[in-house]
């Protein structure tokens, strides 16, 4: 069971001050809090790309690269890599730089995005977004099997007999795959063997169970082995010394965030008894102190069968100190109850 923390680089307005940090201050921030969770124990760091105001990392490569050569074992990923609008060659070329830099710990998360300010920003047209999506993951995929490229698509110029450097350390250079939980993403990551990253932040976890099972029926149905592929959860939480304190902290940064992205897409307004019912055993808010964050991803794995979990810490805007606190509390406290519980249970179903 893997742990660890995603992050899209947050700058809205502190929701106790008003005041908005700049990016380059939380760009340096993001690198400090890679090290320490390296430093904590925490099996891997996500960081998200955006084009937009709120969001400082619209380059996620370069922001885990300059925490590589700072870090030892945590594995380094993109959550997510919006492909529909990239570019799949340069893609490459960045993650295998950081692949380098990091002698093997660099991946690739890759999704269609569930925010679209990239696509016009690249000249994209959304009426081609599951087209894009399609064709540029083939692109990617074929781009790490082989150093030679011969290619043709409808979006992207064509490439004749071109080598594409530098060669990552991993071969092949891990590729997951994001989704919202949408069955045709998941059907997708099974049939092509790719490792599945599910989006569950909201409603219950439990309900992601039968995509799970459709998704190890899809990879077996294509002739892999479901036993070997990884299912990955990104979720938002916050671990605190104590429990109500954590609550409290986390509350209205998670509501001045959720409203602003609920105002965009028309949901309904982000409340107390909404937050406090997310935060219940059954919901899909990780927030509290070590133990009850540590229960929580404890039935996640035995529920749902998620083999890696992502804590999106923070939401909106906290100071740092208090995202700091909360990646210690993770590697220290949760990660290891979580490991050791995990394996005692595998090791009772095995018997």
């Amino acid at each position: 069971m893997e742990i660890g923390i995603s992050t899209f680089v947050e700058t809205l307005p502190d929701v106790h001050t008003g005041e908005t940090i700049s990016h380059a201050e939380r760009l340096r921030e993001v690198v400090e809090e890679i090290v320490l969770a390296d430093q904590v124990g925490l099996d891997v760091y996500g960081v998200g790309e955006h084009h937009r105001k709120d969001y400082a990392a619209s380059s996620p490569a370069v922001v885990l690269a300059a925490a590589a050569t700072q870090t030892k074992s945590i594995r380094l990923t993109s959550a997510v890599t919006v492909l529909s609008s990239a570019d799949p060659v340069r893609v490459f070329q960045d993650f295998a730089t950081l692949d380098g830099l990091s002698n093997g710990r660099a991946e690739i998360m890759a999704g269609r995005g569930s925010f679209i300010e990239s696509f016009p920003l690249f000249g994209n047209d959304l009426d081609d977004y599951n087209e894009l999506f399609e064709e540029k993951l083939q692109l990617l995929l074929q781009l790490r099997e082989a150093e030679t490229i011969t290619w043709e698509g409808k979006f992207r110029p064509s490439i004749q007999e071109r080598g594409v450097y530098p060669r990552p350390v991993q071969q092949p250079l891990p590729v997951w795959i994001g989704s919202g939980g949408n069955q045709e993403s998941v059907v997708r990551a099974g049939l092509l063997g790719l490792p599945l990253v599910l989006a569950i932040i909201g409603g219950r976890p439990a309900q992601f169970a039968p995509l799970v099972e459709l998704y190890q029926r899809a990879a077996a149905h294509a002739g892999h082995d479901p036993g070997k592929l990884t299912v990955a959860s990104h979720s938002h939480g916050f671990v605190g010394d104590v429990e109500e304190e954590a609550v409290e902290k986390f509350f209205l940064p998670t509501q001045a965030g959720m409203n602003i992205i609920g105002r965009e897409r028309g949901w309904g307004h982000y409340s107390r008894a909404t937050y406090d019912a997310a935060r219940s055993p059954e919901g899909a808010l990780y927030v509290g102190s070590p133990d009850t964050v540590a229960s929580k991803i404890i039935a996640l794995r035995k529920q749902v069968g998620i083999t890696r979990f992502l804590l999106h810490v923070p939401l909106g805007t906290m100071p740092h100190n208090e995202v700091m606190r909360a990646i210690e509390l993770l590697g220290t406290e949760v990660a290891p109850r979580v490991r050791r519980e995990i394996a005692e249970w595998e090791a009772a179903q095995a018997r």
